[in-house]
């Protein structure tokens, strides 16, 4: 028997919507994941992009488990000498722009390289409960049946 392998033309991509709020960060990063990269379908192919796109909604209400929120960091460098930074989980969740704890989760858990690229830029994430691709009719995905452990209620 041989092996199955994906055509460009067999391909078919999904829309799915997830709404992020009070799932745990990494539980929801895996579930993404897996998503774009399509190993959730039976035709999965390593070599081809065969997932699906995937938007993300309610990307500043996550929750972190344990102490992560305040210990946390997130490190970049300037190019300078000295010149690393970093900044906490919680100081990007308060900040300007915190769907990029999501998108980060996400990105380190896609392989590097130009398909994991490809398939990273099939991820729309956003801050609130709005988003422009209402034309694509997403299907909605509930993370947090799929297991207790994915949601925390706020304490």
């Amino acid at each position: 028997m041989k092996t199955y392998t994906a055509k460009p033309s067999d391909i078919e991509k999904k829309w799915w919507l997830i709404d992020a709020e009070d799932l745990v960060v990494g539980r929801m990063a895996v579930v993404v994941a897996d998503l774009l990269r399509g190993k959730h379908k039976p035709t999965f192919t390593p070599h081809m992009d065969c997932g699906d796109n995937v938007i993300v909604i309610n990307a500043e209400k996550v929750k972190l488990t344990g102490r992560k929120r305040s210990d946390k960091k997130y490190y970049w460098h300037t190019g300078y000498p000295g010149g690393i930074k970093e900044r906490t989980a919680e100081q990007i969740l308060e900040g300007k722009h915190p769907e990029r704890v999501v998108l980060k989760a996400v990105q380190r858990m896609i392989p590097s390289g130009p398909l994991g690229r490809q398939q990273f830029s099939n991820l729309r994430v956003y801050p609130g409960a709005e988003h422009p691709h209402e034309a694509q009719q997403p299907e909605v995905l509930d993370v947090a049946a799929m297991n207790p452990k994915n949601k925390r209620v706020p304490a």
